[in-house]
């Protein structure tokens, strides 16, 4: 069994900043691409950025240069840092990660619960 677990959301007016925390716990043998996906309401779930195992990362063009992703493979985390935030960043954010859980596994794609992010005045 493999959880993620994210934290960090909230209501933030816009210019201002929040971090999202996801933290990976359970079965895990190797953890491979984490990312960020955020939906709006009325909208289809959108990567917004993810990182490989290798620390190269990547981000959709929205959010270039104002979001950064990064991870601690030690602690099983994975970490998105909101900067310059505007209203329609307003979605909420999941987690995503790809986990083999024992040598010799395949690999699977687990999501966490979902964290919600408005960006209002």
């Amino acid at each position: 069994q493999v959880q993620l677990v994210e934290s960090g959301g909230g209501l933030v007016q816009p210019g201002g900043s929040l971090r999202l925390s996801c933290v990976a716990s359970g079965n895990i043998f190797k953890i491979y691409t984490m990312a960020w996906y955020r939906q709006a309401p009325g909208n289809q779930r959108e990567l917004v950025a993810s990182i490989t195992s290798g620390a190269s990362t990547n981000y959709v063009h929205p959010v270039k240069g104002r979001f950064t992703i990064s991870r601690d493979a030690g602690k099983n985390t994975v970490t998105l840092q909101m900067n310059s935030l505007k209203p329609e960043d307003t979605a909420v954010y999941y987690c995503n990660a790809n986990i083999q859980s024992k040598l010799g596994s395949g690999m699977r794609g687990y999501w966490g619960q979902g964290t919600q992010v408005t960006v209002s005045s």
